[in-house]
Order: structure tokens, then sequence, then C-alpha cells
């Protein structure tokens, strides 16, 4: 699993922060190349040239040149590079900086706004000739050093989301927007029965609720009787359990596929847990 834009390798990718925070990466990808990928920021993706494919259980999106895809913070998808000429560019927004847009331009997010965001699907937009002047006016910054960077990124940023809504024909970013700038919590129930079996740390999964980490933690623990590292453990483990007795899948296999990263540790709790061992099980 790779995750982003923390794990952005140098090699791959040129970047642009904002204070330290991931803003813009420029990729040429390494052809073939196909990840599994965790976003930990709302990205917007831009593509330049080429073809590439997203995956979820959910959806499956082809997005080709000119083309923009908008994804949630915490989104879990397979990305598949279709072809050698692949390039885009990446911009990645916090939800501070997305709150900060929305209140600087309150007048553009009128309360009575529908809601029309499905969160089960990403948002593909088909860009203008304009778009493509914004993201080649953006380029210039990877090679151009000056001491104002943070501030004529944060405009970039603001014209960025500006471009966005302007071909967004039903209104499905204001929404999502306008819910960001809300700082709703994600429902508990929705959020585990996603994400348990992904290997995401307490403090990510804190993060993704839209709460702090001792908030999240003290919700749990009301809403499911039990700390969230001791559910997580007994839903991955019964879930292996499950797998081991109904799937033809070897131990390495299932252990990776209920969210655990290391096979030593995964059998250690089997074992304290059911008896024996996964293969003896």
């Amino acid at each position: 699993m790779l995750r982003v834009p923390s794990e952005i390798a140098a090699n791959q990718f040129e970047a642009l922060k904002i204070q330290e925070l991931t803003f813009v990466a420029y990729r040429s990808d390494i052809y073939p190349s196909k990840n599994e990928v965790f976003f930990e920021e709302n990205a917007v993706i831009y593509v330049i040239e080429g073809e590439k494919r997203f995956t979820n259980t959910e959806s499956d999106v082809t997005v080709l040149k000119g083309d923009v895809i908008f994804i949630r913070r915490g989104y879990y998808l397979m990305s598949e590079s279709i072809d050698e000429s692949y390039k885009s560019l990446v911009f990645f927004i916090e939800d501070k900086l997305i709150k900060d847009f929305v209140d600087q331009n309150i007048e553009l997010f009128p309360e009575e706004a529908k809601v029309s965001f499905d969160n089960s699907a990403l948002l593909v937009l088909h860009s203008n000739e304009k778009f493509g002047k914004f993201a080649e006016s953006v380029l210039p910054y990877f090679k151009t050093k000056t001491k104002y960077l943070n501030q004529f990124l944060k405009l970039k940023l603001h014209e960025l989301l500006l471009h966005l809504m302007e071909f967004d024909n039903g209104d499905n970013l204001r929404s999502v927007l306008r819910l960001i700038y809300r700082g709703e919590k994600e429902d508990l129930g929705y959020l585990m029965q996603n994400y348990y079996l992904k290997p995401l740390t307490i403090s990510e999964l804190s993060k993704l609720s839209g709460r702090s980490l001792s908030g999240f933690k003290r919700d749990f623990q009301e809403q499911f009787g039990l700390s969230p590292a001791v559910w997580i453990r007994s839903k991955r483990l019964s879930r292996a359990a499950f797998l081991l007795k109904n799937s033809d899948k070897n131990v390495s296999e299932v252990a990776e596929e209920v969210g655990f990263e290391s096979i030593s540790h995964f059998i250690k709790l089997f074992k304290e847990t059911y008896g024996k061992t996964p293969a003896k099980y």
C-alpha cells in the first residue's frame, strides 16, 4: 500500500509544498505501474498525457488527457497506468486549506445548497482549455525559486478550486467542499465497516472520522464497548478464520487480506485466539 502524499518517492515526483505540506506534484509514471493507494489528503489529479485506471469496490474509472478527478481524503483505490506516456499533476489539499477557501468565498456556498456528492464514487470532471492554461501556469514554479512561493501557491490553490467549480455542472464539488467546511464527523459504524481490514493506524482512522485521537477513542468505546485496537483485532481474526476455512488462500494471502503487514504477528495473535496456528486451523 502506498500512502500519499507522505510516501511520494523522490524519483517519481517533483513536488511543491505550502508550509511543508505537499500541495502539487508533477508525475511521470514508471510503466507499467499498479499501486494500491491510500489518500491521506484530498486530491485533485489532472491528466496531462496518457491514460490511467482507478478502481475500488464501487467503481472502475478510466481517465484520459484533460480529465480531472477529485478524490476525498481517506479514499482507498487501485491505480494503474494504461500506457507509458502517462503524466499528471496531483494537487493535495488538506481540509484546513479547503475551509479557508470556503470561508473567503462563502457567498459561493449558500446554506440551502443541495448536498449531492456521493461518497462512494470518484468525482470525475472534464476540464476545458482555460484549465489547461492554469495547469501550464503552475509548471514554472517547479523551476523558479522565490521567497514568496507559499503565497503564490496559496493563490494557485484558490484558482484551482474556482476552476473546478466552474466546470462542475452538477455542483457535486461545491457540495463536498461545503461538507468539509462544516467539519462533519463520519459515522463510526460506516467508517469501520469499510476500513477495519485496511492496514491503517488508529491515528489515521481518527483523522478519517473527523475526530481528534482522544475523541475517536472515547466515541468508539461508547459505541462499540471496546477500544479500537481490540475491536479491530477481533474483527480481523474472525475474518481470517472464515477465509482459512472457506477459501483456497494460503496463510500469507489471508494475513495480507485482513490487514496484517507482519505474518509472524498474525500467526501469534491467531494462535492466542483460536488455540492453534492458522495452518493447522
